[in-house]
């Protein structure tokens, strides 16, 4: 847009100076100036003068979108800690191998680290076609810019159209500095992934306005189009041994490994509790404890069946349980086996983080609490008579 006084309209009158927020007019000899400035074309001025002397024109915006048309096939970044691939690498690269049957493409796997090749088949086994396989000693741990720099590079090489990454505390650090450099869009914590029959383009669905709707986005002018999905999202595809794949081994200069940070030493967490991402069963509770004495209660029944225990906010929120315990969209995303949840009346952000649980147990003495909706199994009760009797039921059973 741009903003001018019709010189000849004008008389002088000064609306226009009272009109503007900004204090971005003058009126000299008698006629108002505009100090281009202060103006932000907010257009106020315009509506203030009655000799329509001041002259607002708008002028289409140029914008030059990329060249998307090389692009294809789709990639995952195979998270490494301490030489060994993560979890969510299996359960990306499964999604992905789903997302490539609506696409005709292939799916990439793209391996930073050093001494990694005993697990190149597994990744094969389980969803990837290729393998782009860099390997150094200075590689060996997690750095942002160095593998930063890696992937830009491979990106602008091989081009692909889609790329996923695991949305942990390394994912979520590496994957948007990449998109900032390759000027391509980011949608973080995607719980659902599809492509779009028509324009085959890639839906990311993640929740918005603090879970309360679930909003799918597009990103159809850029390339690649990038995604993270949290741990436990989606489940790995059953490894097939007949699969076979290609290895891609690329190198780069030393100096694109350079970093300005240095890293001193990696401290294993030891943790005396049952790892919550990874526990087969999981009994959590809710606001309806009513306390941090009352988790008790839960813990009895995790501890009879060998289960983790989890939380929602609420709990957590009020001190009764640290954040490490919180299941849902602000904590961890989980899909054990066995879900027991007690006292949760189920809000759409605790439900996002467990809903791909395969059993779901409710307990709750509201029978219009939401966590019934989503429930394999339901118990309307108070959770301080039916969760007890649990844990005796399931103690008797147990020593049999």
């Amino acid at each position: 847009m741009a903003i001018s006084i019709i010189i000849e309209k004008c008389t002088g009158c000064s609306l226009c100076v009272k009109a503007c927020p900004f204090d971005a007019i003058r009126v000299m000899d008698k006629k108002a100036q505009i100090d281009l400035n202060k103006c932000t074309l907010c257009g106020a001025c315009k509506d203030a003068c009655k000799f329509k002397a001041v002259l607002l024109e708008k002028t289409p915006a140029k914008c030059d979108l990329p060249d998307i048309a090389g692009y294809k096939g789709i990639w995952v970044f195979i998270e490494q800690k301490n030489g060994k691939v993560q979890s969510v690498s299996y359960e990306l690269l499964g999604k992905a191998h789903e997302l490539s049957k609506k696409l005709g493409c292939q799916v990439s796997g793209v391996l930073i680290g050093n001494k990694l090749e005993d697990q190149l088949d597994e990744l094969i086994f389980c969803g990837a076609d290729n393998i782009y396989l860099v390997e150094d000693p200075e590689l060996a741990n997690f750095q942002d810019e160095p593998y930063t720099n890696i992937l830009v590079e491979l990106i602008k090489k091989h081009k692909p159209e889609i790329f996923l990454c695991g949305a942990t505390n390394i994912g979520r650090s590496l994957i948007s500095r990449v998109a900032i450099n390759i000027k391509a869009g980011l949608t973080a914590d995607c719980t659902g992934l599809d492509i779009d029959p028509e324009k085959k383009i890639l839906l990311q669905t993640r929740p918005a306005f603090g879970g309360n709707i679930m909003a799918t986005i597009i990103s159809p002018n850029y390339r690649p189009q990038m995604a993270t999905v949290r741990h436990k999202v989606f489940a790995p595809m059953a490894a097939d041994k007949k699969r076979k794949g290609k290895i891609i081994k690329e190198s780069f200069d030393s100096s694109l490994y350079a970093s300005r940070t240095r890293l001193l030493d990696i401290v294993e967490e030891i943790e005396s509790t049952i790892n919550l991402s990874e526990a087969d069963i999981i009994v959590s509770g809710g606001r309806g404890l009513g306390g941090a004495e009352n988790f008790k209660v839960v813990e009895e029944l995790a501890h009879v069946l060998g289960a983790a225990v989890g939380s929602s906010r609420a709990a957590v929120d009020s001190g009764w349980i640290p954040y490490s315990h919180q299941v849902g969209q602000t904590g961890r995303t989980v899909a054990p086996k066995i879900y027991i949840a007690c006292g949760i009346s189920g809000q759409i952000q605790h439900l996002v983080g467990m809903q791909s649980s395969k059993i779901i147990v409710a307990i709750n003495k509201d029978p219009e609490a939401p966590i019934f909706k989503v429930a394999t199994y339901g118990i309307v009760g108070d959770l301080f008579q039916v969760v007890p009797a649990l844990t005796q039921a399931f103690k008797s059973a147990l020593r049999k």
